[in-house]
């Protein structure tokens, strides 16, 4: 009897386990898919200079294009309950597109060695950052509010560096850019964590697409961050 009772006890440990590693198989696969996307898309657009000329000539244009990935996000976080998980998809998969075609721009900037060097070093910091926000017991929620301060800091910063170019200004917003994306990895990783037992949702539902969402924004972000340090110009090997 006692023997049954623990092994009775012990199947929702089991459950838990399994609907995590559906969840996160889920979310990091959609994730995956959404960079491979995105490096795809930028690696045709930078190698046709029509679309270059089109794009990053025309401010119009570049600017449509911010919005429309503005709204897919705003989108896809706001209505993704009432969201049937197919259009969800479509809307991620053009987000990674759009997101491809934006940052095109650093392969004409960065040379392709030192790009593939930072997404490297990028990959690395990310995969370990966001296991140990899985696997922590520490809760982490208060530090989301620290987080989500230091992100609009960072927004209004480089607002600010349109305006006012300072390598100085630059350099710090680029290291607390490091830091504070590399903080949402921890606590986006332990948030789906909670997500994934809380909607019991599978690996092609709505939320599964919204935390891939999360979590390659927090890589592409911090990618771009990382770049600023790691990334050689291409002008300095003329």
């Amino acid at each position: 009897m006692a023997t049954s009772d623990r092994y009775e006890s012990a199947l929702p440990q089991y459950r838990d386990a399994d609907v995590l590693a559906a969840f996160m198989r889920g979310v990091y696969g959609w994730m995956g898919a959404g960079l491979a996307i995105t490096a795809v898309t930028a690696w045709l657009v930078s190698s046709s200079p029509m679309l270059v000329a089109g794009i990053f000539g025309n401010r119009a244009v570049f600017w449509i294009l911010m919005l429309a990935q503005l709204g897919i996000v705003f989108a896809l976080s706001a209505r993704v309950d009432r969201m049937a998980s197919g259009t969800a998809a479509l809307l991620f998969i053009g987000y990674s597109a759009l997101t491809g075609v934006t940052l095109s721009s650093i392969l004409l900037v960065f040379t392709g060695e030192s790009v593939a060097t930072t997404f490297i070093v990028t990959a690395g910091m990310f995969g370990a950052l966001a296991a140990y926000g899985t696997a922590t017991r520490r809760n982490l929620s208060g530090l989301g509010q620290f987080l989500f301060m230091g992100l609009i800091g960072v927004v209004l910063a480089s607002i600010v560096g349109i305006f006012w170019h300072s390598d100085g200004l630059q350099f710090v917003i680029s290291f607390i850019g490091v830091i504070v994306f590399a903080g949402l990895t921890v606590y986006d990783a332990q948030r789906l964590k909670e997500l994934a037992f809380a909607t019991n949702a599978g690996p092609t539902s709505g939320a599964t697409i919204v935390g891939a969402l999360a979590l390659y924004l927090d890589f592409i972000n911090l990618f771009l961050f990382l770049l600023r340090f790691l990334g050689n110009n291409r002008r300095n090997d003329w």
